[in-house]
C-alpha cells in the first residue's frame, strides 16, 4: 500500500505562501524518510546501548556461577570465563537488537553499526579501568610472565611496560569481541522482530 507524502514547496517569491504538493511514495523506506518516521535518534542509540549493558550484567554473573560449578576454579581460569564473555556479549546484543528491532529497521546497517560503537567504546573503558579495581591483577600478569619465561628478571620500569602490553591486549580482544559479536547479535536480533509496517 502506498503513502502520501505531504512536500512544503515555496514559490520563487519569498513572500509567496508555501504550496502543499501530495505525491505517493514508492516504499516505506522513502516514507519514513521524508515523513520522519521513526527514525533511530542519539538517545535511541544510547538507550540500546545502555540496554545492551545491563542485559550483559544480568547473564554474565548467573552464566560464570554455571560454569564455576561444573568446571571449578581451574576450569573458569583456562576457558570458562572466555566462554561466558563470549555468549554474554552475543546474548545481549542480540536481545537490545530484537528490542529496538523497529528503530534499527530502517537503517540498518548504519543503525547497528553505530550503537555497536558505542558499546565497544564503553568496554574499552570497563577493560582498562577494571583491572585497576583487581588488587592481583598486577601479579597474575607477572606470574603468566614468568610461567612462560622461566628465571627471567626484569626491572620495574620493564615489568611496567609489559603490564601496559598485556593491558593493550585485554583491551584489544575485548573491544574485538564488542564489535564482532555485537554487530552479529544487534542484527539477527533486529531480522527476528521485522517492524509491523514492514509486514504488512
Amino acid at each position: 500500500m502506498k503513502n502520501i507524502l505531504r512536500i512544503i514547496g515555496y514559490w520563487d517569491s519569498p513572500k509567496s505562501p508555501p504550496q502543499v504538493i501530495k505525491t505517493e511514495a514508492k516504499d516505506m523506506h522513502m516514507y519514513l524518510h521524508v515523513e520522519g518516521g521513526d527514525r533511530l535518534k542519539f538517545g535511541d542509540v544510547v538507550m540500546s546501548v545502555a540496554s545492551i549493558a545491563v542485559i550483559f550484567a544480568l547473564i554474565a554473573f548467573p552464566l560464570e556461577m554455571v560454569l564455576f560449578s561444573a568446571l571449578d576454579i581451574s576450569g573458569m581460569n583456562n576457558w570458562g570465563y572466555m566462554v561466558s564473555l563470549i555468549v554474554s556479549f552475543f546474548l545481549s546484543a542480540l536481545i537490545s537488537g530484537y528490542i529496538f528491532a523497529g528503530k534499527i529497521w530502517e537503517a540498518r546497517r548504519e543503525a547497528i553499526s553505530k550503537i555497536t560503537v558505542l558499546w565497544a567504546t564503553l568496554v574499552m573503558l570497563f577493560a582498562i579501568i577494571v583491572p585497576a579495581s583487581i588488587a592481583d591483577y598486577g601479579l597474575s600478569v607477572k606470574e603468566e610472565y614468568l610461567a612462560a619465561n622461566p628465571g627471567a628478571t626484569l626491572s620495574t620500569s620493564e615489568w611496567v611496560t609489559w603490564e601496559y602490553m598485556y593491558l593493550d591486549s585485554f583491551t584489544f580482544l575485548m573491544v574485538g569481541m564488542a564489535l564482532v559479536l555485537g554487530f552479529i547479535g544487534l542484527y539477527i536480533g533486529s531480522m527476528l522482530r521485522k517492524p509491523k509496517k514492514d509486514r504488512e
